[in-house]
């Protein structure tokens, strides 16, 4: 049984919108404001920059090679199964702990209706609290178990509700108060380009972009994947990026004089449902509220969905990979990875007993953003692997947009923090373990492309130093800002070299891909068959 190519271009997009748009946006404006004042529209640009030039990447590949679970399957072609182990480990971690954060936020925004789910004067779940986030999460199960083109229909629907809220909430705050003056009070950029860059970072920025990611693993069940796939991307990037720069200029404009006075430091907005239901409270918008509510309640249930799909999509590759049991990669009798939706389920119900709120999303952010780094190496090792493949989209200037792209994920992963690059060397190690012993238990005899993973030494442990000793998130600062962007920048590109170099050779990348391919004679490496419009 094969997965069913039954989700169309507005599928698609909405998939990827729905992945990016959580309820990030009632909270973010002001987080990112914090740290870079009214230049945080410049934080939002450089963000979504940086997450087109790798959406584009991955644009190529996957609309080259459609197949699910892309975050795993695409470095095990072009590097294989040490590369596609490491990145496709960290990338389950993020994705498994996507749906408890998400309904976690849900039932944060839910507490007043039902206090008991809570720790009496603390915002963190009880019992009772995580057992219904474990029903809520069954439910996101069910959903998907249905099929992927009732998945599709139930996500779009979601997806026009969290795109029409805060459309009207933007335009709402626009018309009742707009103070141009805020915007250069005390000037427009007030912290440089640090605090910008910082605002891309631990404001939430990147976060929000990286949701994206969901469209990748899905393109195994997308019709017209040479159109849709790189067409989705675009276009849900683009979008998003006008409601949350939209967001982010009527919060600074709605803001009291009082508030700006005080310094962007200073802010204090606090409320249940973020700092736009305090600026509507204080400027008497109550009927507001419940538009927020509906927003803050729709958008983690959305974005837990939509993850749901994607991980178990890349549990499926990872056990077609070797990396998983094979049982992972089985299908239900309505061509969805079922199996692989029950494995995910009981590991995010489980972190949900054992591990924190605040701890989730520390595993969250730092696991997902590495898997992305392998979009760039990929799209420019599989330009002479496989030459020949007909590509529907190509990037242009792929040698200069390849090392841009690798640039901006490294300098992601940077501002991310010395913190967070903490917690990803753990989860490395701890996969390429469970990673080994997996092999050693079911007998894999499959030998390990490790000479294709050498690249991968250096360039985790230069990022690794210059986190520590850089600026953001822990480091010492020892580094001056500036010269830690140049650093970045030079080992990036030579890791980008080295990483090239490192490929497979190319009847091994061949032989990868034909191994995924099954059921069509795949030796001389012909497309999936274009559906032609009527």
């Amino acid at each position: 049984m094969k997965l069913q190519r039954s989700i169309g271009l507005v599928g698609l997009t909405f998939v990827a919108i729905s992945g990016m748009l959580g309820s990030g946006w009632l909270f973010a404006p002001q987080l990112v404001a914090e740290n870079a004042g009214p230049a945080a529209v410049l934080s939002w640009l450089i963000g979504a920059v940086f997450m087109f030039l790798l959406a584009i990447t991955f644009a190529e590949v996957s609309a080259m090679l459609p197949v699910a679970g892309g975050l795993a399957r695409v470095p095990h072609f072009s590097h294989g199964n040490v590369v596609s182990a490491v990145m496709g480990w960290t990338a389950w971690i993020g994705y498994t702990l996507t749906a408890p954060i998400e309904v976690a936020a849900m039932l944060k925004y839910l507490a007043a209706s039902v206090p008991w789910t809570h720790q009496p004067g603390s915002s963190s779940l009880n019992f009772l609290g995580s057992c219904l986030a474990m029903v809520f999460m069954a439910l996101m199960v069910v959903i998907n178990a249905w099929g992927v083109s009732f998945f599709s229909k139930i996500n779009t629907g979601l997806t026009w509700i969290k795109i029409i809220v805060p459309t009207v909430i933007v335009i709402a705050f626009i018309y009742t108060r707009f103070d141009f003056s805020n915007f250069t009070t005390p000037e427009f950029s007030p912290f440089d380009l640090p605090g910008v860059l910082a605002g891309v970072s631990t404001g939430g920025v990147i976060f929000a972009f990286i949701g994206f990611r969901h469209a990748i693993d899905l393109a195994g069940e997308t019709v017209k994947p040479h159109r849709n796939i790189p067409l989705a991307l675009c276009f849900s990037i683009l979008f998003c990026l006008l409601i949350y720069m939209g967001a982010q200029i009527a919060f600074i404009g709605a803001l009291p004089t009082e508030e700006v006075s005080r310094g962007w430091k200073a802010l204090s907005l606090d409320h249940d449902y973020g700092p736009f239901a305090a600026l509507g409270t204080a400027l008497g918008m109550l009927w507001i509220m419940s538009i927020i509510y509906a927003g803050a309640i729709i958008a983690p249930f959305g974005g837990g969905l939509v993850a749901t799909g994607s991980d178990a999509r890349l549990a499926m590759a990872m056990a077609d990979n070797g990396q998983f049991p094979k049982i992972f990669s089985k299908l239900s009798p309505r061509s969805v990875p079922f199996n692989a939706m029950v494995l995910n389920w009981i590991l995010g119900s489980a972190m949900l007993f054992i591990i924190g709120f605040e701890e989730m999303v520390t595993l969250n952010g730092a696991s997902i953003v590495l898997s992305l780094v392998v979009g760039p190496i990929a799209l420019y090792a599989l330009r002479s692997q496989i030459p020949d493949r007909p590509r529907y989209f190509r990037v242009p200037a792929v040698t200069l947009v390849g090392n841009c792209a690798f640039i901006g994920a490294t300098w992601t992963l940077y501002w991310s923090g010395w913190r967070v690059i903490e917690v990803l060397m753990v989860l490395i190690v701890v996969g390429l373990i469970l990673f080994l012993i997996l092999r050693r238990v079911s007998k894999d005899l499959r030998p390990l492309d490790l000479k294709q993973a050498v690249w991968m030494i250096p360039y985790l442990l230069a990022l690794g130093l210059l986190s520590h000793f850089g600026n953001f998130g822990g480091g010492t600062g020892l580094i001056p800002f500036g010269w830690d962007l140049g650093i970045g920048a030079v080992f990036s590109v030579l890791s980008f070299t080295h990483a090239y170099h490192c490929r497979l050779p190319a009847h091994m990348a061949i032989k990868y891909i034909a191994e995924v391919e099954i059921g069509r004679d795949t030796t001389t490496l012909e497309p999936y068959p274009i559906e032609r419009d009527e």
